[in-house]
């Protein structure tokens, strides 16, 4: 879905992860499920790859930000937590190889002003990091669906409410 500059986007999903990292890419695979999963018209989902600054305008021009990314926080692999950060300081304490980046995209996010939207993060925990693959290991492909509906709901109740 593509928005003028004058319409903004209800929500505004952001699969974050890098896919040559096996299971750090997480994100990217959700949001992957997500775009071929029935979701409300107004909502939007993107591949926001490792975070970059490119990201600040389509999250400025949505009412509510669902990011999606990869946590090594020594929980079990797959796990799931829903987290409401308002600053960098807010993430989980390891986020994964995008670390500085994805925390100093929020903060200037934040920083910029004007009507901020909701931001809800679904952090999912992922093992240390091992050689690059393209490929996930069966605990973060099993993690995928569950992930996706909670996005999904999510995504939905911003309609209703």
């Amino acid at each position: 879905m593509t928005n003028s500059t004058s319409e903004k986007t209800k929500v505004l999903i952001l699969g974050i992860g890098n896919v040559l990292m096996g299971d750090e890419g997480i994100g990217v695979h959700v949001a992957n499920a997500l775009e071929k999963a029935v979701l409300p018209d107004g909502a939007q989902v993107l591949d926001g790859g490792t975070g970059s600054f490119l990201l600040l305008g389509p999250m400025q021009n949505a009412e509510k930000v669902i990011l999606i990314d990869a946590t090594i926080d020594g929980e079990t692999a797959g796990s799931i937590r829903r987290l409401t950060p308002r600053y960098s300081s807010d993430y989980p304490a390891t986020l994964t190889a995008h670390d500085i980046g994805l925390k100093d995209l929020l903060d200037a996010f934040y920083l910029t002003g004007g009507d901020i939207p909701e931001v809800s993060l679904y952090a999912i925990s992922i093992p240390p990091l091992q050689d690059m693959s393209t490929e996930l290991s069966p605990a973060l492909r099993n993690a995928i669906p569950g992930a996706a509906q909670l996005v999904r709901d999510e995504a939905w109740d911003a309609f209703v409410s």
